[in-house]
């Protein structure tokens, strides 16, 4: 009897919201334990670092691209497109996990959207993207630099350099200046 070959492909899972880490953990323990390694590869987390200012301090956090989800390389499928039953179950079981994304008989992730994703986290490991929140035309305070306690309104906004041009109000005229997202804060009226 000769077995049919299992390709392991990417598949996305939904999760419960804030259980995207543990269930990386489960899968990854759990493949040791079970020696599930030949159907289940990788488990990815997409995300990327995050900069933003709290309380006048720069601070770098992490956030995911797809919150609630979960990234599995599994062979779920035989070459005759036979759902692997061990592996579905072995997905299904694992705490935090609510089902595949696509239902009873999922597809697997097409190649390009894979590598799109891929290239995304390595473009976002070197550097944090600011965490942008503010919107042309809103009023802002500057909290570092030269212009320190000045308010100016927001003309124009970059996020890939993380940056934006606030005209600010000296002696009687207007004049842009450029600042970093973490130098300004928002006016509370």
């Amino acid at each position: 009897m000769v077995e049919n070959v299992m390709e392991k492909q990417w598949f996305v899972v939904h999760t419960l919201s804030g259980q995207e880490n543990k269930v990386e953990r489960h899968v990854k323990k759990r493949v040791q334990i079970e020696e599930m390694a030949e159907y289940v590869g990788d488990v990815l987390i997409p995300m990327e670092k995050v900069s933003e200012v709290k309380q006048g301090k720069k601070l770098e956090t992490t956030r995911k691209f797809f919150p609630g989800y979960v990234l599995v390389h599994v062979a779920l499928y035989d070459e005759d497109r036979n759902l692997n039953e061990r592996a579905w179950h072995f997905i299904q079981e694992i705490p935090g996990i609510i089902k595949f994304v696509g239902g009873e008989l999922p597809m697997p992730l097409p190649q390009h959207e894979v590598d799109s994703i891929m290239n995304q986290i390595q473009e976002k490991q070197d550097r944090a993207t600011p965490k942008v929140d503010f919107e042309i035309g809103e009023t802002v305070k500057i909290n570092d630099g030269a212009f320190l306690n000045f308010n100016g309104t927001i003309e124009k906004i970059d996020p890939d350099r993380g940056k934006l041009e606030v005209a600010v109000s000296i002696f009687g005229r207007s004049a842009p200046v450029e600042l970093e997202y973490w130098q300004i804060e928002k006016v509370i009226d």
